[in-house]
């Protein structure tokens, strides 16, 4: 969405906030995995999400007429797709080094232009998919198949990015009936109950004090990146925000080598380069044919 006059410097301010909620998240979502399992932690963040949510419709509307939908199946989709990509990003957390995982993250986009034929109808194109196969090669300069061991947290990055992808295709269907807190409201309900259900299958533990504090930080960031991110959308054309993103990787790194001792790669640099210019010149060329019709 852009503004008739758009203004990048606040919406790199935006993108500051949701940078900075990201990497919080990230560490708070490693500090919890000591003590819970990515079920456990997708409950108490999204039981806390929920009653958030709730209060700022409260404040904003006075009742919860907002959250009335005529879409159930949009938002189950969506929301089946989401809890599925955020379990496996929390997972993929314990496993291999940040600045890894954010590069896998990288390939969202990749994966909207390769699935949105089979959910939106839209056209794979022979460019499209030249820059596809592009952004591929990125992933395999930052996993480095033959030079460093594959394992599941590389998987995971994948199937995380995988999940946020379907996620997005359907957000963008939501989004032309329901509004955002409508949308937040359902996603937060939904995945408290996928969570307790899991939860309960798996082993159920009280989490200790010690971990509510990183569990807050997790159930406020996982809305406060999503709205900077948004409101960055509202403020910019998403050519002048998407490389704005591409600051969350330099400076995940340094906080994984700074808190875990974890390596600053060049190659994870480089492959992340490689998926971020394919999905950059994706974006310039939808951006281009849209302007064109």
């Amino acid at each position: 969405m852009n503004t008739t006059q758009p203004n990048p410097l606040k919406a790199a301010m935006w993108m500051g906030g949701a940078i900075v909620s990201f990497v919080l998240m990230a560490v708070s979502g490693r500090a919890v995995q000591v003590e819970l399992n990515t079920f456990e932690l997708m409950f108490w963040r999204s039981l806390i999400g929920f009653f958030i949510v709730v209060a700022i419709i409260k404040i904003r509307t006075g009742d919860l007429s907002l959250i009335r939908t005529q879409h159930w199946g949009l938002h189950v989709t969506r929301n089946v797709f989401h809890f599925f990509g955020q379990n496996m990003w929390f997972y993929g957390l314990m496993l291999i080094p940040l600045s890894q995982l954010v590069a896998l993250e990288f390939t969202n986009p990749i994966w909207v232009v390769l699935l949105a034929p089979f959910f939106l109808g839209e056209r794979l194109t022979g460019m499209k998919m030249v820059l596809t196969l592009i952004g591929f090669v990125g992933v395999l300069v930052v996993a480095q198949p033959g030079v460093q061991p594959l394992h599941l947290g590389h998987l995971a990055g994948i199937l995380a990015a995988i999940g946020f992808a379907i996620n997005l295709i359907f957000t963008r269907k939501i989004m032309l009936h329901d509004q955002v807190l409508c949308v937040l409201f359902w996603m937060t309900t939904s995945q408290t109950i996928m969570a307790l259900v899991l939860m309960l299958a798996t082993g159920f533990q009280l989490p200790s004090m010690a971990m509510l504090p990183w569990l807050a930080v997790i159930a406020v960031t996982g809305l406060t990146a999503h709205f900077s991110l948004t409101s960055a959308l509202g403020l910019a054309p998403a050519t002048i925000v998407a490389p704005m993103e591409f600051a969350r990787l330099p400076i995940v790194a340094l906080v994984g080598v700074w808190l875990y001792g974890e390596t600053l790669d060049p190659m994870v640099f480089l492959g992340a380069a490689i998926i971020f210019s394919a999905n950059f010149l994706n974006l310039r060329l939808s951006t281009r044919r849209r302007a064109q019709t």
